[in-house]
C-alpha cells in the first residue's frame, strides 16, 4: 500500500512538473500543441501547459548582434574593398519568426547576413572608392538599414535596429592607387594656393613699389621747393647785406674765396698779381 502511495506521489510530481514552465524577463515563449502554435507568452512568470500534448519553445527577446564575416565587394571602378559590418536586431513578431526560421536563431542570423551582404554589395557597386571610404559611408549604412528593416519585418518578424560598417579595407594595390590619387589632388590644391599667393604677392609688391615711387617723388618735390625757398631767402639776405655795405661785403666774400682756395698747405695758385682776385693783398689798391 505504501509503495502504491509513493508511486502515486512520484507520478503526481512528475505530472505537475511537466505541467509547469517558466518564462524569464529576457524571453518570449511559444506554446505548441502537436507542432501547432497555440499561444505566444510575452509576460514573464510561471505558466501552465498540458503534459505530453503541449511543448514550449523559448527565444531571447533582447537585442541580438549579427557580426558578419568580412567580405570583398567591387566598387564602380571594379576595385575590391574588404568590408566588415554588423547588424543589431530583435524579435518583434514571435509567431512569424518561428514559422520563417523554424525557431533557430542560427538560421535567422544566416538569412539576415545574406540579405545584409546583398544590400552592401549593391550599394558599393554604385560608388567609387573615395566615396565609400570617406564621403558616403553614412549614406550606405542608412540605405542598407532601410532595406534590411523592410525585408526582416515582412519575412522574419525581426526588427533591424541598426546597421554599422566597422571597417573598410583596401587591397594593397588599391591602397597605393588611392593614396597616389589623393596625393596628386592635394598637390594640385597646394600648387593652386601657391599660385594664388604668388599672384597676390606680386600685386602687393607692385602696389608697394608704386606707393614708394609716389612718396619719393612727393618728398623730392617738397625738398626742392623748400630748397628753392631757402635759396631765395639766402639770396635776399645776401642782397640786403650787400646793399648795406658794399665794400665790407666785397671784402668778406674775398676772404671766403681765399679760405677755400688755400685750404691745404700744398695748394698753388698761378695768377697775375695785378688781378682782381688779389686786390686786397695790394696796398695800393
Amino acid at each position: 500500500m505504501k509503495k502504491l502511495i509513493i508511486i502515486a506521489i512520484a507520478l503526481l510530481v512528475i505530472l505537475l512538473s511537466s505541467s509547469l514552465y517558466t518564462v524569464n524577463e529576457t524571453q518570449v515563449a511559444i506554446k505548441l500543441r502537436l507542432g501547432e502554435i497555440v499561444s505566444v507568452e510575452n509576460k514573464p512568470g510561471l505558466k501552465f501547459k498540458t503534459p505530453f500534448v503541449n511543448n514550449v519553445v523559448s527565444f531571447d527577446k533582447r537585442i541580438q548582434t549579427l557580426d558578419s564575416a568580412a567580405e570583398s565587394f567591387l566598387t564602380v571602378e571594379k576595385k575590391n574593398v574588404v568590408v566588415d559590418s554588423y547588424v543589431k536586431w530583435r524579435i518583434v513578431d514571435t509567431e512569424k519568426f518561428y514559422i520563417s526560421t523554424g525557431g533557430a536563431m542560427a538560421s535567422a542570423n544566416l538569412r539576415l547576413a545574406q540579405n545584409n551582404q546583398d544590400a552592401l554589395r549593391t550599394e558599393f557597386s554604385k560608388r567609387t572608392i573615395i566615396e565609400v571610404v570617406s564621403d558616403e559611408r553614412e549614406a550606405i549604412m542608412a540605405t542598407v538599414k532601410t532595406k534590411l528593416k523592410t525585408i526582416a519585418e515582412d519575412e522574419f518578424g525581426i526588427e533591424v535596429i541598426d546597421v554599422r560598417i566597422k571597417r573598410i579595407e583596401l587591397a594593397q594595390e588599391v591602397r597605393n592607387s588611392v593614396y597616389s590619387r589623393m596625393e596628386t589632388e592635394r598637390k594640385s590644391i597646394a600648387n593652386k594656393f601657391r599660385s594664388e599667393g604668388a599672384e597676390e604677392a606680386e600685386k602687393i609688391q607692385a602696389f608697394a613699389d608704386k606707393e614708394r615711387t609716389i612718396i619719393l617723388a612727393n618728398a623730392y618735390r617738397d625738398s626742392e621747393k623748400i630748397r628753392g625757398e631757402g635759396d631765395a631767402i639766402s639770396a635776399s639776405n645776401y642782397a640786403e647785406a650787400y646793399s648795406q655795405d658794399v665794400d665790407f661785403y666785397s671784402f668778406y666774400r674775398s676772404l671766403e674765396s681765399y679760405k677755400k682756395s688755400f685750404s691745404d698747405q700744398g695748394d698753388i695758385l698761378v695768377l697775375n698779381p695785378d688781378s682782381e682776385f688779389f686786390r686786397y693783398f695790394n696796398p695800393s689798391k
